[in-house]
């Protein structure tokens, strides 16, 4: 298995969407959220940081450690430089990521207004797929590094299925 996780590629195994005929320019829109997981035992929580674009649903950046303003640093720090230069953000209303993104390009929003609907839905499928990060769970993971694999793992076979199924 650690090999298997350290064989996973940096990018995760994003791919950018190819433009079609009908767009001549399509803005990068990015959800983030997090959600939290454990290793060892329950005191020891573990928050997974996610970004994913909103148009392609792959995950582009993921951090994994504690919910405080370092961790969303490394997330932003994480995100290929054309999403940190270009994209529009929209979280939800933790105030960690007022300090981390630009305020022009964040949204700030409220659940009901659907923006993270899809980021949502994947925190859903992570904890569904990657048994590691079900709340009450035989399968925890005992080091952060075959946590992290794992979930990395996880990622890289979802962006790769979200890849086949874009058109083009």
């Amino acid at each position: 298995m650690v090999t298997r996780f350290q064989a996973v590629p940096e990018d995760l195994d994003a791919k950018p969407a190819d433009g079609t005929p009908a767009v001549i320019l399509q803005r990068l829109e990015a959800e983030l959220d997090e959600l939290w997981s454990f290793v060892g035992k329950k005191a020891n929580r573990q928050w997974v940081w996610i970004a994913m674009d909103a148009t392609t649903r792959q995950v582009i950046a993921f951090h994994v450690g504690d919910r405080s303003q370092a961790s969303a640093e490394q997330l932003w720090a994480n995100l290929p430089a054309v999403y940190r230069e270009q994209a529009m953000f929209y979280t939800d209303q933790y105030a960690v990521y007022k300090g981390i993104i630009p305020p022009a390009r964040h949204h700030a929003i409220a659940k009901l207004a659907r923006n993270t609907n899809h980021v949502e839905r994947f925190n859903c499928t992570l904890r569904q797929r990657v048994s590691r990060l079900v709340r009450s769970t035989l399968s925890f993971a005992k080091k952060l590094a075959n946590h992290v694999g794992a979930i990395k793992y996880f990622i890289c076979d979802y962006n790769l299925a979200r890849c086949a199924a874009l058109p083009g």
